[in-house]
């Protein structure tokens, strides 16, 4: 697991321990020694409270016992538990990809126009393929290439050209001509169907195939 998942596990049972007590706190009794120590370590950023020797007192009395130790998420630590259960997550780590999924990386224009594309897909009478949304919002950057790192179906990659087809007709043949020399796959309204998913069904060119050139 990692440290951010880790982090997130932490708060979450904190989270749910908290609301299941009236007074909001998840007690010593309710955490490992080990757990707490990792409560204690998202105090440092912020995410969680501590309750004080004031608080502590109080709980005692509630409790009818001592409490030595108590804690609860802070505003911030409740944003980031809603934010990371939210978040998409990418289906593959970086450079790792399912059989049936390709690695794409795309300019930062290529992905400017794709973000374009998803964005609308309430309003296109063909929209973006299943899936791809998420893949944009999960993609990752490579600042190093300035590559915008993807793992897609090849229905997701024909979706992918339809949307820089819709570019290329409003403005700029680039980003469209770069992903059909590098990935091979071309979006033609002669072979596409007019229906809902003909976005997917873009036509793979000859050469360069699955590769970039």
């Amino acid at each position: 697991m990692r440290n951010w998942e880790r982090a997130l596990s932490v708060l979450e049972a904190l989270c749910e321990r908290g609301q299941a007590a009236e007074h909001g706190w998840t007690l010593d009794t309710e955490l490992l020694p080990s757990h707490q120590q990792q409560v204690n370590a998202l105090e440092g950023q912020g995410l969680v409270e501590l309750a004080c020797r004031e608080d502590r007192a109080e709980l005692s009395v509630r409790e009818g016992r001592p409490v030595r130790w108590a804690g609860r998420l802070t505003s911030y630590g409740h944003d980031t538990l809603t934010y990371g259960q939210s978040r998409p997550r990418a289906e593959h780590p970086p450079g790792e990809a399912a059989p049936d999924r390709q690695l794409v990386e795309l300019i930062p224009s290529q992905m400017a126009a794709l973000r374009v594309f998803v964005s609308l897909t309430g309003q296109l009478r063909v929209p973006p393929a299943a899936g791809l949304a998420d893949q944009v919002r999960a993609a990752s950057c490579d600042h190093g290439i300035k590559r915008w790192r993807l793992h897609l179906t090849q229905e997701q990659m024909g979706s992918v050209a339809y949307g820089l087809w819709l570019h290329r007709m409003t403005g700029s043949a680039a980003e469209a001509d770069r992903f059909a020399r590098e990935y091979g796959v071309v979006h033609s309204p002669a072979r596409a169907s007019d229906s809902p998913s003909a976005g997917g069904a873009a036509a793979r060119g000859g050469a360069g195939v699955g590769g970039r050139g």
